[in-house]
């Protein structure tokens, strides 16, 4: 029996998921996407997940799309479909997940696998690993939520130099111009991204969520609606239990355990 395409562990308050498809350098099918979002649904179901890392399993994190499958295979494919039924509800769980999520990048991520990579909150890349906006050799345009980061991270200009060119970036130079958060030795990635994931799991979660939130949220907005935004998230957080908790450990000097999500 082979194994699933998407494997799932546990370390600890960390949520570790795999994608498993090594010989296809784990490009997505229809039940890859299906297994990965039953996976982070139930990492943000579940109280005791306080970060996840996702992953690649062999030599590869994701070259996106599989043509092969029989989602993509036909005369009449419509790609818009497939994006309205598997990309944008991964792009969209991604982005909303209560917990910190991290992207372990152990090799290519091309397409919509580099995207995917992208929409999480962190990206550790492999010294190895290479960035690919693959889309425009095959006709198409960044999806996975590619047209939004592409110039929030990196700017127009480079944007769209990585999305018309689809040229391949080495991970040293996507960190160098912000793309990625940091790059490390291939055999350290696993424990790095773990220790980065343990890290964030200690924090408080609801804070680091609205953060992603009200950062995603100030970007069209003018200074004054943002600083008004701030606001209405610190009068919720402020009445919180991990706030008081926070204020608490810091007059006791002491470490705070934080429990909101």
């Amino acid at each position: 029996m082979s194994e699933p395409t998407v494997l799932v562990a546990r370390e600890g308050p960390v949520c570790l998921i795999t994608l498993n498809r090594p010989a296809a350098l784990n490009s997505f099918t229809a039940e890859m996407h299906g297994l990965l979002l039953a996976a982070l649904n139930a990492a943000a179901e579940d109280a005791g997940v306080r970060a996840v890392v996702v992953t690649g399993s062999g030599r590869g994190f994701c070259a996106g799309q599989d043509l092969n499958d029989p989602a993509m295979v036909g005369g009449d494919v419509d790609v818009g479909a497939v994006i309205d039924r598997f990309y944008r509800p991964l792009a969209t769980r991604v982005r909303s997940m209560p917990v910190p999520v991290v992207a372990a990048v152990n090799g290519v991520a091309a397409g919509a696998g580099a995207n995917f990579a992208l929409c999480c909150d962190l990206v550790v890349a492999a010294r190895s690993a290479s960035f690919i906006q693959a889309f425009s050799k095959i006709g198409l345009v960044p999806d996975c939520g590619g047209t939004w980061l592409l110039p929030r991270l990196v700017g127009r200009a480079r944007a769209l130099g990585l999305a018309m060119l689809g040229e391949k970036l080495p991970a040293e130079e996507a960190q160098r111009i912000g793309l990625i958060w940091q790059v490390v030795d291939h055999a350290a990635l696993h424990d790095s991204a773990l220790a980065l994931a343990q890290r964030l799991a200690a924090l408080p979660s609801r804070a680091l969520a609205e953060t992603r939130r009200a950062l995603d949220a100030a970007a069209p907005m003018d200074f004054g609606d943002a600083l008004a935004l701030e606001a209405n998230v610190q009068r919720e957080l402020g009445r919180s239990h991990d706030f008081a908790e926070g204020v608490a450990a810091f007059r006791g000097k002491r470490a705070p355990v934080f429990e909101d999500r």
